[in-house]
């Protein structure tokens, strides 16, 4: 039995140069796009699993993109679930975001009850240190 999980274990695809703006370059995997499911559902570390059709947001680049434009290099003895974006930015799967599940940071005070922040409840005789 292999004990090397999917990420450890090269895809059987051949290789391209990626080249970066420095000019240095890995080994990218061309992948058919019949396999690109499978391969998405292999290196996917995360649950759910997006769908090729999916769109993501890369937190490095700032950009979003569809999901089936990923791309995988084969760095350091692994294959690294990239970005399409990630010769300029640098964004693997960990810094993709689900389009659903960005955060709106404005709040509004109607947002919250006056309770929710009141801190003039506690007294000076707490065994706070500060």
């Amino acid at each position: 039995m292999d004990d090397e999980s999917p990420i450890e274990e090269r895809l059987p695809y051949p290789t391209q140069p990626m080249y970066f703006p420095d000019g240095t370059w890995v080994d990218e995997f061309i992948i058919p796009e019949e396999d690109k499911e499978i391969v998405l559902e292999q290196l996917y570390p995360f649950s759910p699993i997006p769908k090729l059709t999916d769109v993501m947001y890369d937190l490095h680049a700032d950009k979003t993109f569809v999901v089936g434009e990923f791309r995988v290099t084969w760095e350091h003895g692994m294959n690294y679930l990239v970005s399409p974006y990630y010769p300029e930015s640098g964004g693997t799967v960990i810094d993709w975001m689900d389009e659903n599940s960005w955060a709106d940071d404005e709040y509004d005070e109607e947002d919250f009850d006056g309770e929710d922040f009141d801190l003039t409840e506690f007294d000076d005789d707490d065994d706070i240190p500060f």
